[in-house]
């Protein structure tokens, strides 16, 4: 994931993350905090990185501190301004492709199981049917693996489609709960 943010660009590092996560003895991927990240912003949490935070914190049930905390606020204003962005620069944590595709797919679906986690976190209103339509679709996402009979090249073929339908799928979703004018101003606790 790219993007400006004070004049500096952000790399976010799929293994330096997922480093971090070991470290501090947490069981969460990179893909999952990224995915619940999204998930607040998409239900319509405010761009604040310390709201960000404590609502991923309260999704996940963990206690992120230290470098990695500081790591989580960077990628949540990223995040945030990557949603924003006219040019529709959002792109989901995941694996890099050399990554072997069981990995990646494992990945995709705890970033959708994140994603969820985060949008209940902060959602309090009846979403519209195509919102509740792009939700399903990512419960379904959420417990995908390798089709076994899938040669290489379709199953690669199909991550691709359905990492593309997942960017567009997000940003649909966060311009929903923009257009409702139900964006918070303050973080909701559960």
């Amino acid at each position: 994931m790219f993007d400006d943010h004070d004049s500096a660009n952000f790399v976010f590092d799929f293994d330096e993350v997922a480093n971090h996560l070991l470290e501090q003895g947490l069981d969460s991927s990179p893909s999952q905090l990224h995915g619940c990240l999204c998930g607040v912003l998409a239900a319509g949490a405010p761009a604040q990185a310390e709201a960000g935070l404590a609502l991923l914190q309260q999704a996940l049930d963990i206690n992120l501190h230290g470098e990695l905390a500081g790591q989580i606020l960077q990628l949540y204003m990223v995040s945030a301004a990557a949603l924003e962005d006219e040019e529709f620069d959002f792109h989901p944590l995941l694996p890099d492709d050399e990554v072997e595709i069981d990995s990646r797919t494992g990945e995709l679906a705890r970033w959708c199981q994140g994603f969820l986690a985060g949008f209940a976190q902060v959602n309090q209103r009846q979403v519209s049917q195509d919102s509740s339509e792009i939700l399903s679709d990512m419960g379904a996402i959420a417990e995908a693996s390798v089709d076994e009979d899938a040669d290489e090249e379709e199953s690669e073929g199909s991550y691709t489609e359905i990492v593309e339908y997942l960017r567009f799928a997000v940003l649909n979703l966060f311009m929903d709960s923009r257009a409702d004018g139900t964006r918070a101003d303050e973080p909701q606790v559960h």
